[in-house]
């Protein structure tokens, strides 16, 4: 598959993942409709599915338009469609559907918000969490508590290590300067922190990660239990 950045407001990213054997292409947390539909245009894709993490404005305030505008089906958490735009496709833990000829398995990660999902294509080895895990950080807990929200995380640093992360924003240089003052001295963070500071210098994305190289920096991850998580999130929260 190939997956397409679209930078949006001021730190959001829109996904597109295209299937080349089939041209499905799916929009992942669409904030906007216009970058988007732009994209699609210069890349000559056609929108076929729109993924919707969880329910907040800036990841579902251009659904609607999107969907006028192309008729792509809108899937997203069955426990959320009560305050998602309408789905065509509501999923929970374990469901699969397809873009074009690849498979996707949704995950229910909750804390985040209570119902969020992650949409996982193993097959390409594509992880899209949304707000529940990002590259050196995680999501704020302004639903779940940290139990749930350390299950989550725990759960995405099971899948394999060289699965691709898009998450949906570009946090990556501040949650560095944090991870830092937790774990001073872990090299590979260092290295990390570094490469990713040279390439937010150059207007470049510090996205995707890949799972092993947030086990080895993202000090979410290498909590020892949901304890020591919630005393880091706290930690973050005031940084």
């Amino acid at each position: 598959m190939i997956v397409e950045q679209v930078p949006v407001l001021a730190d959001n990213y829109v996904h597109l993942v295209h299937d080349p054997a089939t041209g499905a292409t799916a929009a992942v947390d669409p904030a906007v409709a216009g970058p988007v539909l732009a994209a699609l245009k210069r890349l000559g894709w056609r929108l076929t599915h729109i993924l919707c993490t969880h329910h907040h404005g800036d990841h579902v305030g251009g659904v609607a338009d999107l969907k006028a505008a192309t008729g792509a089906r809108t899937v997203g958490a069955r426990k959320d469609a009560h305050r998602l735009p309408p789905l065509d496709e509501a999923v929970g833990e374990g469901d699969r559907f397809r873009i074009g000829d690849r498979e996707a398995l949704v995950l229910e990660v909750p804390g985040h918000t209570r119902g969020h999902v992650a949409y996982w294509f193993e097959g390409a080895g594509l992880l899209f969490p949304g707000d529940t895990l990002f590259s050196l950080g995680c999501g704020r807990l302004f639903e779940g508590t940290a139990e749930e929200m350390w299950d989550s995380l725990c759960r995405l640093r099971a899948l394999p290590d060289a699965t691709l992360i898009y998450p949906a924003h570009e946090y990556t240089n501040a949650n560095a300067d944090f991870a830092l003052t937790v774990d001073p001295g872990n090299p590979d963070l260092i290295r990390r922190a570094g490469e990713v500071l040279a390439l937010r210098e150059a207007g470049r994305s510090s996205l995707p990660s890949t799972l092993a190289a947030e086990k080895a920096c993202n000090p979410f991850l290498r909590a020892a239990d949901a304890a020591a998580f919630a005393d880091l999130r706290r930690q973050k929260d005031v940084f």
